[in-house]
């Protein structure tokens, strides 16, 4: 596939792959793979594509003695150009650790000469059969080892020389004591089965076996040198060091580490320390941010410096700690703290123990109290570490509400968790990638960035863990669709831009289409189309590097009733989903009662959670003014104060639509001067005329396939005319409603009729009338 793309072109590699050679001579490693892969992903002809390989496996053994692809690659670059110097080299080295086995096969049973004729007769056959499988293939082995002892001795590594060389040696002498062992086995066989047995035999038998014996100990003496020394455990510290990102958590607990280390020090000298560094930890950050990592190298940098027996991390939440009854709290508490003396314990989402607002039956404060006791009593207290985690806001009106534990977390203990930058969380990406055998190019490194930003809306994007689900998405994409050319390497090695895309929601119509179908709302139309129009070509200046002029898309819808505002209100956010402004471009449609509490503190974080539902995507809020009250004790200026807040911070993530009457919004907006300045777009909605009514009705009807006859138009348009305060959007669908329904009604009395299908299609002047008269009872 990939190696075919190119067939008749032939890039010339020359100069590149000099230059390549010289930076790995000179650093053992390339500094941008990224070009190389894209090399390689394009070339088409055998010997380049052998050269390219081999360079990148070079490299990538550069960066990671033990890495598993390189050998991928040397193979393949081989099968390509079987004259690779370099390729060959590789294939010889690796090819030392496949021969430790050679001489497994001669592994005998154990020979008696207590035993009866019959089972040394059995023991002897054994013998000679495995004597003769050994040497059978042997032969071949030693003609290779040969062939290597040639090849190794004209290349600079002298080393892998010798060792060749030794192996020949020592697998030559294996053949010949093998040799010997069969002569004496037949010999020893045919002396149980004569006349005369004599002890003879057996010596000899014994003597050549000893001979095998040690020539193979001598040639698993060989790996045994070669096997390394035991690996030293990584510190936690330098664990810690080579993690993606997180500089400023590093050099935070680096200098944590180094006091810990201080301390310990200035007590084996005898000084006092009097007043211990709390080891208790509060970790706030972003889920994916890696809270839970870091709790554990924690308890391993408290248990490597001694000032905890054990590195063990108990983890736990609200789920196990909080019981259901009065006393099962603190049963369940204290039988988890039980499990973490020595270690830590850590508690992760912490604040969901005590949520503001929770009932009296919760039990989550008990489960605070309870840990709080046992942090500071005689019996556990010291005796463990507590590590509490979240998310950062939430987190610090937590530890702020309970006093008993914030004086048990130290201000210095707060440590943040910042979000990853898209280059951080590419690079993670990638050594997931890594970590299963594959490899990123440059187009799908766009790709993942472009799939993070739209991602990357709210609190709840994932970090590390989102760039991980990428990755293996892509992963089981490329696994799942068909392959039309059977092992081709790149396709099994490289993960391409294709793999990163996802499959797009297949709309009926776009927004445009939407939008033009829309009936009346001429004047609205055409500014909206211009609206889009700037904000398309302001993405685009901002694409090619040009200076952009601020884009305003807060808006302000006003009209009566069923004048569409809703409607449009869909139709913009996927406008501006299409632009590539907004991240979901979805709808959340609000109103007073979503935003405003019963209880004072309660209305800010109630507006705060709607707006969450609506990041990425616009928010309208329809009869907006609906949240100005001169009542000194109603909360929607709260709610207005918040909103003005989060547009603040949420930026281009959040759009809001405020809608309602003219006069009405016009007070609203005066009400709070930030409001004003923040919204600059206004479309008027007006209502719908006669004509434009009857269209409607026309129109909704025909979805459902029925059709409206010229009488029942003339009713219509009669009323319509007459009705002015009824004359909106709303009215028209709910006139055809009732208009169906009487339809209905009429015709089931006419089941025999043989025309009935026919019509079923028309809606009829008294089917007009009898919906009307409902209409208007109403």
């Amino acid at each position: 596939m990939i190696l075919k793309q190119l067939t008749n072109q032939r890039t010339p590699y020359t100069e590149q792959i000099k230059q390549w050679e010289k930076e790995l001579n000179e650093t053992g490693i390339l500094s941008n793979e990224g070009q190389l892969i894209r090399s390689i992903s394009q070339e088409a002809d055998p010997k380049s594509l052998s050269k390219l390989l081999t360079l990148g496996a070079r490299s990538r053994l550069g960066r990671d003695k033990g890495d598993t692809l390189a050998a991928v690659w040397f193979a393949k670059a081989l099968e390509l150009d079987p004259e690779n110097q370099r390729a060959k080299e590789f294939s010889i080295q690796s090819d030392w650790k496949k021969m430790k086995d050679f001489l497994s096969p001669l592994s005998f049973p154990p020979i008696r000469e207590t035993d009866n004729r019959t089972a040394k007769k059995k023991t002897a056959e054994q013998y000679i059969d495995i004597c003769q499988s050994f040497l059978k293939a042997a032969e071949e082995h030693l003609n290779d080892l040969q062939t290597k002892v040639e090849i190794t001795s004209t290349m600079v590594n002298k080393q892998l020389f010798l060792k060749y060389q030794k192996l020949s040696g020592l697998l030559f002498a294996a053949i010949e004591e093998t040799g010997s062992l069969l002569k004496a086995a037949k010999e020893y066989d045919q002396s149980i089965t004569g006349v005369f047995h004599t002890s003879t035999f057996f010596e000899d038998l014994k003597l050549h076996m000893a001979n095998v014996e040690e020539v193979k100990r001598s040639w698993e003496q060989q790996f045994l040198e070669e096997q390394p020394s035991k690996i030293k455990e990584e510190k936690a510290l330098d664990e810690l060091n080579s993690m993606i990102g997180m500089d400023l958590v590093k050099k935070r607990v680096n200098d944590f580490y180094r006091f810990l280390k201080y301390q310990k020090q200035r007590k084996e000298l005898g000084f006092q320390v009097k007043d211990e560094l709390s080891l208790n930890m509060i970790l706030t950050g972003n889920p994916g941010t890696g809270k839970t990592t870091l709790a554990r190298l924690l308890a391993k940098i408290y248990y490597e410096l001694g000032v905890l027996p054990r590195e063990e991390v108990i983890e736990t939440d609200r789920s196990q700690l909080v019981g259901g009854f009065v006393g099962q709290t603190e049963e369940n508490v204290r039988s988890i703290v039980e499990k973490s003396i020595g270690g830590v314990l850590f508690i992760d989402e912490a604040y969901s123990l005590k949520r503001e607002g929770q009932t009296g039956n919760d039990y989550g404060q008990s489960a605070i109290d309870t840990l709080v006791s046992l942090m500071t009593g005689s019996e556990y207290g010291g005796r463990f570490a507590v590590i509490l985690a979240g998310y950062p806001e939430e987190m610090r009106s937590f530890i702020d509400a309970n006093p008993g534990l914030r004086s048990r977390f130290p201000q210095s203990n707060f440590i943040h968790l910042p979000n990853y930058s898209n280059e951080e969380l590419i690079q993670i990406a990638e050594k997931v990638a890594l970590d299963n055998d594959y490899l990123l190019t440059e187009e799908s490194k766009s790709e993942i960035e472009l799939r993070l930003e739209q991602e990357r809306v709210d609190e709840t994007f994932g970090n590390a863990r989102t760039a991980r689900n990428i990755v293996l998405d892509a992963i089981f994409k490329k696994g799942s669709e068909k392959h039309s050319v059977e092992n081709d390497l790149l396709d099994y090695m490289l993960l391409n831009k294709e793999d990163f895309r996802l499959e797009k929601e297949h709309s009926t119509d776009s927004p445009q289409e939407k939008l033009d179908q829309l009936i009346g709302l001429t004047a609205l139309k055409e500014e909206m189309r211009s609206l889009i129009s700037f904000v398309k070509m302001q993405q685009f200046r901002r694409k090619q590097g040009l200076p952009t002029v601020p884009i305003q898309l807060h808006a302000v819808f006003t009209g009566n009733p069923g004048t569409g505002k809703t409607t449009v209100a869909k139709i913009y956010a996927e406008y501006l989903k299409e632009c590539g402004i907004l991240k979901r471009g979805h709808l959340i449609i609000a109103s007073r009662a979503d935003f405003v509490a019963g209880y004072v503190g309660q209305t800010a974080g109630k507006t705060k959670k709607k707006i969450k539902e609506a990041l990425g995507g616009v928010l309208f809020i329809d009869e907006a003014y609906s949240l100005l009250s001169h009542s000194n004790s109603d909360f929607g200026k709260e709610v207005i104060d918040t909103l003005v807040d989060e547009m603040t911070k949420q930026n281009e993530n959040l759009v809001v639509v405020l809608a309602g009457y003219p006069n009405e919004m016009d007070q609203l907006l005066e009400s709070n001067p930030g409001l004003r300045s923040r919204f600059k777009k206004y479309f008027l909605f007006p209502d719908y005329s006669s004509e434009e009514i009857l269209e409607i009705m026309a129109t909704y009807a025909e979805s459902f396939e029925y059709h409206l006859t010229e009488d029942a138009k003339k009713r219509l348009i009669e009323t319509i005319e007459t009705e002015d305060s009824r004359g909106n959007g709303r009215f028209a669908t709910n006139v055809v409603d009732e208009m169906i329904q009487a339809q209905a009604s009429r015709l089931m009395n006419l089941e025999q009729d043989q025309e009935l299908i026919e019509k079923s299609m028309f809606l009829e002047a008294e089917d007009v009338n009898v919906a009307l008269r409902k209409i208007i009872l109403k």
